[in-house]
């Protein structure tokens, strides 16, 4: 049986390397690749397998025409496992073999089907070990390989206060390595704000007063974080223990450059990381204070059934009249006027005649409770803020522009709004400015996220701007912050959208949302040669 399986469609294919004919052996070996030609519409080519059981094979096909499903088969040409399904580009593939002989079946979808297929792996049960122990930073291998031959960890301490922290080293293959390193916790240390875009358990050097954390990031790495060391541990739910490291994160002691510069104690602040490749945040270069003035009130709304507080900045010199001028609504208000300095940032950017002159009204929250409830796509929130809250801009600052001059912004789920609002009421506001938006958000007992009703509703007048973090992937299964507004930015496209889209080598971040801020805001409305199209995505 073995012997027919190996024969069957022998002639479909050709050894890409080694020179062999169709009539040589054809069996899968690790890092030969096989070209696959045309196979008509159903019809099934089988490769058999030369493996032990207990060997894990893993695979790749690329499809050059039509598509392929990929599926295991035993001796008899039973199917026994699904590896992949209707793939009609590439895909990959990894499995155990089982305990009887087996083939790998392609199958040509209604199309027929052309391609490669190459087995970039085979490890015998007898070699599947794990690699030797030790450490991807030199500087840990290095105090780990002193300590054991007994000295000390006094030499890596000082240099780590000389260095700064965390240590920034080159792997063997030229990456970035940043460590995150702890001296003297008792029982644990926690990284709050870490690169994989989670909070990372630090790890002890055996035997000695070192915690550590290593990760490979992206040259343009920008972002800010805290270290928890002795986290409590709680017996109440998994929220509870999470959320108790706020009783402990301050900013790393060895880390050079805190922030905010006027945190009042160590705990209110940040430590930062901003690798040479980091692009500039507009703005930010030269910020002084802000030249304008503040004109701040208090907006009641019996449809909302709350107050909340409103805060208008208009730079110096600011004309009500000049149609080129633009108007800014921010939400989460007080953030964006201290860990974004949005004020500076626009007459930075304005005196630099990179921006029009722009009018700024931050919108507070007057609770978090109010904010998740408000904040992902409320339809009375957003008739508040077109129906009551411009007309209420436009009595005390005499500015009234057009929709097209309008801009909303906001980040998480503030970015979410800034999107929904302006989809929902477009005649007030014409641009949207979203911020690390939380689409992945969809209406309790729905699976509707706002990219289904952007693709299944008529296109608005709305120019859009989304920026997202490299460092906002997915957890546990679920799409991320990352995944979803690369999805709605190609949903948006697809349905006729202007749209500028930005990702950034960072988290969910206000240290690196105050450069995006500024970039939208030029994509949107700078006085440069900066093209809505701009699409930009990294891996």
């Amino acid at each position: 049986m073995r012997r027919a399986l190996k024969a069957l469609h022998t002639l479909a294919f050709v050894l890409l390397s080694g020179g062999a004919s169709a009539g040589e052996d054809m069996r899968l070996v690790p890092n030969r690749p096989l070209a696959i030609a045309a196979v008509a519409p159903g019809e099934t080519v089988t490769l058999p397998l030369d493996a032990a059981p207990g060997d894990y094979l893993r695979g790749r096909l690329d499809v050059t025409a039509g598509s392929f499903d990929i599926e295991i088969v035993d001796n008899d040409g039973v199917a026994w496992r699904r590896l992949l399904d209707d793939v009609g580009l590439s895909g990959e593939f990894q499995f155990v073999a089982g305990g009887t002989p087996s083939a790998l079946r392609l199958m040509a979808g209604p199309d027929g089907g052309a391609g490669r297929l190459t087995l970039t792996a085979r490890l015998s049960l007898a070699d599947q070990k794990p690699p030797a122990a030790g450490h991807d930073s030199p500087a840990i291998a290095a105090v780990a390989a002193a300590l054991a031959t007994g000295g000390t960890t006094d030499a890596f301490w000082r240099q780590a206060r000389e260095a700064g922290t965390p240590l920034v080293e080159r792997t063997e293959d030229g990456e970035t390595l940043l460590t995150f390193v702890y001296r003297g916790a008792a029982r644990n240390v926690r990284l709050v704000g870490a690169p994989s875009g989670d909070h990372e358990w630090l790890d002890r050097l055996d035997g000695s007063d070192i915690w550590f954390k290593s990760f490979r990031v992206p040259p343009e790495t920008r972002f800010s974080y805290q270290l928890a060391p002795d986290v409590p541990e709680l017996p109440g739910t998994a929220r509870e223990r999470r959320v108790a490291l706020l009783a402990t994160a301050a900013a790393d002691p060895l880390n050079k450059a805190p922030w905010p510069a006027d945190a009042p104690d160590r705990f209110n602040s940040k430590s930062t990381v901003t690798l040479a490749a980091a692009p500039v945040q507009p703005g930010m270069e030269n910020t002084a204070a802000p030249a304008g003035e503040f004109i701040r009130f208090r907006l009641a709304s019996d449809r909302l059934g709350n107050t909340r507080d409103i805060a208008i900045y208009r730079p110096k010199g600011f004309d009500s009249a000049d149609p080129d001028a633009v108007l800014l609504v921010v939400f989460d208000g007080r953030n964006y006027q201290r860990e974004v300095p949005t004020p500076a940032i626009l007459d930075a950017l304005v005196a630099d005649g990179r921006l029009p002159p722009t009018l700024a009204v931050f919108v507070d929250n007057p609770d978090l409770a109010t904010r998740s409830r408000e904040l992902p796509d409320s339809a009375d929130f957003a008739d508040v803020l077109a129906d009551h809250l411009m007309p209420e801009v436009r009595e005390r600052t005499g500015f009234s522009p057009p929709p097209a001059r309008t801009v909303l912004a906001g980040s998480s789920y503030g970015g979410l709004a800034s999107l929904t609002v302006a989809l929902r009421r477009p005649d007030a506001f014409g641009n949207a400015l979203s911020l690390s938006g939380s689409y992945w958000w969809s209406p309790p007992g729905t699976s509707a996220t706002i990219a289904n009703r952007v693709a299944t509703t008529e296109r608005r007048p709305v120019r859009v701007f989304l920026a997202a973090g490299l460092f906002e992937r997915e957890h546990g299964g679920a799409d991320g912050i990352l995944e979803t507004n690369r999805h709605l930015r190609d949903v948006l496209l697809a349905r006729g959208y202007e749209v500028a889209a930005r990702e950034y080598a960072g988290g969910h971040d206000y240290f690196v949302w105050r450069g995006a801020l500024a970039d939208g805001l030029l994509a949107l409305f700078g006085r440069g040669p900066i093209p809505m199209s701009d699409v930009k995505e990294k891996p």
